[in-house]
């Protein structure tokens, strides 16, 4: 029987080689970042929503004894805004200097008037007054806080290599065109802020609803011949 004797320097080069084979096998090369762990899809493009202040500003003829029909409009649609979106008081503020003071108080009393047809409380607007020592006739101004929905910047789909495989991650672009389309949609921001209180829940109807489900029977709401849903005989 041949015995082979190597030198101490070969089980050492050898040993050294072993040991580098295995840490490799142990850590396997990736390309997982560390926020992806840490993260959701939902977090790479989230929707920013920023506080603005909405005006409108009325001038006074001075020489008109009422709001003209195309101010009366503006006031309508700025109020409706208000309706959708607004928060807080909504402020109506009287010029203290103007060539037509009888007709700056009036005009603040006819957009009252306009919010109260509305739907807008009383305690929700807010009266103050505005332009005090000015050289030059003021305004009426009305104004509300609302928030804008500002939708993540999505590069171009021409800019993203969808064939690069090195990883199972999802790519950086993943839901930005979602969100951009819900910041358009969404009607008041601020319901992503969690600002709006939720309403009461309905006790009594919960409970008939938990006991039709313990006893084994249909939870939906019955409907009559009328508010059925099905097609009718006229167009089969």
């Amino acid at each position: 029987m041949t015995r082979h004797i190597r030198s101490l320097k070969t089980l050492i080069a050898l040993g050294a080689g072993a040991a580098a084979i295995t840490a490799c096998a142990s850590v396997a090369p990736t390309a997982v970042p560390a926020a992806y762990l840490e993260t959701s899809p939902l977090d790479l493009n989230p929707i920013k929503v920023e506080k603005r202040t909405e005006f409108l500003e009325v001038s006074i003829d001075a020489y008109a004894g009422e709001l003209s029909s195309s101010d009366r409009a503006r006031i309508q649609d700025f109020m409706r805004g208000y309706v959708r979106r607004g928060h807080g008081p909504l402020v109506l503020s009287m010029p203290q200097v103007s060539s037509n003071p009888q007709l700056a108080v009036a005009a603040v009393a006819e957009a009252r008037a306009i919010a109260w047809d509305m739907g807008v409380e009383y305690q929700e607007i807010s009266g103050t007054a505005h332009g005090s020592g000015s050289s030059v006739s003021e305004p009426m101004i009305l104004a509300y806080q609302s928030y804008e929905a500002i939708a993540p910047n999505c590069p171009p789909k021409s800019t993203v290599d969808f064939s690069n495989i090195d990883s199972n991650n999802q790519m950086e672009t993943l839901g930005c065109s979602v969100r951009t389309n819900l910041a358009a949609m969404i009607i008041d921001p601020a319901d992503l802020l969690g600002n709006r209180p939720l309403d009461r829940s309905d006790l009594a109807r919960r409970e008939v609803i938990l006991e039709k489900f313990r006893a084994g029977e249909s939870t939906a709401s019955e409907r009559s011949s009328q508010e059925s849903g099905a097609v009718s005989s006229a167009v089969q």
